[in-house]
């Protein structure tokens, strides 16, 4: 794992965009196309601004969306299908994109999903992680073991209050029970992982990432065990490290 510290967010989603620009033209001048996974959320905002102004030729990347809630409409401002088509999608000329649609039957949009992206190994992997060092939405203790791609988790405490504490919600009752999320394995099988982590919020959660065992108590901590990662931190979420 290499760690990159910025004194800012700002500093800090620029350098993760441009490594992870970097891996994606490597990946299509290699093979003629590309394939990405795209997460959400308060850490990726900076990084995602930077990522849709870089010199990448969108038409040859295939992207698959990390998790979505169950039974979130499109229209929530919470939704992250949402998110990723303003931010993301609608600014690009993008191959394909693949949602994960929180609406559809939880069990048949995971077997929908998983049967694509078995056919799209992925390249970059763009996530964050969470206060309570979850990816996706795997939330202590995690799954390490899963094979599935794509699976129904259940929410805990601590992550429902980072998401009402990110605005996303009014209220820690609002935030839906449920989920669809990528599995841990199906993250962990991608080329290159680009880990956006800013706010020392995250401090903790950060610090026991890289410097604890790897446990599925710390479900970030298994990218100790992946071979090529970039952790982006900022002084807050470094500075404990």
């Amino acid at each position: 794992m290499e760690i990159i510290i910025s004194g800012t967010k700002e500093e800090l989603g620029a350098k993760a965009a441009v490594q992870g620009a970097k891996l994606i033209n490597e990946a299509i001048a290699k093979k003629g196309y590309a394939n990405v996974i795209v997460a959400t959320g308060a850490s990726q905002f900076e990084m995602l601004n930077e990522l849709v102004m870089l010199d990448v030729d969108w038409s040859k990347v295939t992207a698959f969306h990390l998790d979505e809630y169950i039974g979130l409409s499109v229209t929530h401002p919470a939704s992250f299908r949402k998110y990723l088509k303003e931010r993301f999608v609608d600014k690009i000329n993008i191959k394909e994109f693949h949602f994960v649609n929180g609406e559809n039957d939880p069990q048949a949009e995971c077997n929908r999903l998983g049967v694509i992206i078995k056919k799209h190994p992925v390249d970059v992997a763009f996530i964050g992680i969470g206060e309570n060092s979850h990816l996706a939405f795997n939330d202590p203790p995690a799954d390490f073991d899963i094979e599935d791609p794509y699976i129904v988790v259940e929410l805990d405490e601590a992550c429902k209050k980072q998401q009402m504490g990110e605005g996303w919600f009014p209220t820690i009752d609002d935030v839906p029970e449920k989920a669809i999320s990528m599995s841990i394995k199906q993250i962990m099988k991608s080329e290159n992982i680009i880990c956006s982590v800013p706010d020392e919020r995250k401090a903790w959660a950060v610090e026991k990432a890289v410097n604890g065992e790897v446990t599925e108590m710390i479900p970030a901590s298994i990218l100790q065990k992946h071979y090529s990662t970039w952790l982006y931190l900022d002084e807050g979420s470094a500075s404990l490290l």
